[in-house]
């Protein structure tokens, strides 16, 4: 039921998973909300990142689950905890979106698509009281106290409010909306925050021409990737991933984005090792390539005896010399643990998400900033990051729960604003 028209309005920037969340609890908190979004429609990213198929979060048990969100655990387990995996499923059926678990332990709708989700979660928010602007781009503070401005189709315009929740997203997929913008805006207000990094991205990788022209857009599946990371502690999973014109990306790179861009950081390059042939040990693959090949190529050989063949024998030639293939040790050596060096991350717009933010130690109670009261973050705005598989999304539906709660707290403790001319408060 829409909020009474002397209930305190609340402002929330930004029309992805976590400002609808934030909005929907606002709703059901009895207060007005006005939702605004700087796109044409809502929600352009969370669509994209269905097209594919809606990893909307992972099955797998809580404390692995939140062992995912690396150094940040502590400050985003309390928002899983009132908000996890099988609450979100709950809610998406409330939708009438029923979900399952996918062999890998990841979580879709049953249709796979994020689109029927989206337009049924818009209905219930309009239904709940909700106005929606879009083609409102949030351009900062006003004068008086949570005062906005904005761009729209008619000008200029600023309104205050009695409170705002910002969840405009990171830096990632600026056509989409999320362009970072934000940064110098919250940075003039004092609000500590750590520089926009790229996560979930692919790296650059200085490929051959040959190379490059030959296996670009091929999948290189079923290998095992290793590394250590800057404890020196051993890292390694398994899975596939994809060469591109200029180097890798694809899930198993994307696992591994954290360490890897601190490591290019620290030493402008970091080396993966693959294993090739994870399906064979390091003994049966240096007894199987020093078989004798007689007549055959080398190539027909490594295909018939170890299974190389394609991408990954041209992986293999284009990271060891020629003499290498006539040296059964350093051959099987290589299969099982070839080096690959990386140089670079790619561009942050090109990433799935990023990592940086706005610093928790920024924050006051429920997610407010503590130099601007009443303003409250969420989403992908907080320093934080996480792997592809559902974490992304279901962190960024926890805090936007967590902000609206927030801002419901708030909002309890202190007198409604009224502005003279704002046309917002009672």
């Amino acid at each position: 039921m829409p909020a009474s028209a002397t209930a305190p309005v609340v402002a929330v920037v930004g029309g992805g998973p976590a400002g609808l969340m934030a909005a929907e609890v606002l709703a059901e908190g009895g207060v007005r909300v006005e939702l605004f979004d700087a796109m044409p429609s809502l929600g352009r990213k969370f669509l994209m990142a269905g097209k594919g198929g809606l990893n909307i979060t992972h099955s797998e048990p809580f404390d692995a689950f939140c062992a995912r969100y690396g150094s940040q655990r502590t400050r985003i387990e309390p928002m899983l905890a009132a908000f996890d995996a099988t609450a979100l499923r709950d809610w998406a059926a409330r939708l009438g979106v029923e979900t399952f678990v996918g062999s890998s332990g990841r979580v879709f709708p049953t249709e796979k698509k994020a689109a029927p989700l989206l337009r049924a979660w818009l209905h219930r928010l309009r239904e709940a009281g909700v106005s929606m602007h879009v083609r409102h781009r949030w351009l900062g503070f006003g004068d008086g106290p949570r005062s906005l401005r904005f761009a729209t189709p008619a000008g200029e315009r600023c309104r205050a409010f009695d409170a705002v929740v910002l969840a405009m997203g990171g830096g990632s997929w600026a056509r989409l909306g999320s362009d970072g913008a934000w940064l110098p805006i919250l940075t003039e207000k004092g609000v500590p925050i750590a520089p926009l990094l790229p996560s979930n991205c692919g790296f650059d990788v200085p490929w051959s021409v040959h190379f490059c022209e030959r296996f670009a857009g091929q999948p290189v599946k079923s290998v095992v990737l290793s590394m250590k990371d800057s404890d020196g502690q051993p890292l390694r999973r398994q899975g596939e991933f994809v060469v591109t014109a200029n180097g890798v990306e694809g899930s198993l790179i994307y696992a591994f984005s954290a360490p890897l861009r601190e490591q290019i950081l620290a030493a402008g390059e970091a080396t993966i090792e693959l294993d090739l042939a994870p399906g064979r040990d390091h003994a049966r693959v240096l007894t199987e390539v020093s078989q004798p090949r007689g007549s055959r190529s080398i190539s027909s050989h490594l295909q018939s005896k170890v299974g190389i063949a394609g991408v990954k024998a041209g992986l293999l030639r284009e990271c060891l010399p020629a003499d290498a293939f006539q040296q059964p040790a350093r051959l099987a050596a290589a299969i099982k643990a070839l080096p690959l060096r990386l140089v670079a991350t790619r561009p942050i717009d090109e990433a799935i998400s990023t990592a940086g933010g706005v610093r928790f130690e920024g924050l006051a109670a429920g997610q407010m900033l503590a130099s601007v009261p009443g303003v409250f973050c969420a989403g992908e705005m907080l320093d934080w990051e996480a792997p592809t598989g559902g974490y992304l999304l279901t962190a960024c539906f926890a805090s936007g729960r967590t902000a609206g709660a927030g801002v419901l707290a708030w909002l309890a403790g202190r007198v409604p604003l009224s502005l003279p001319g704002s046309g917002v408060g009672p």
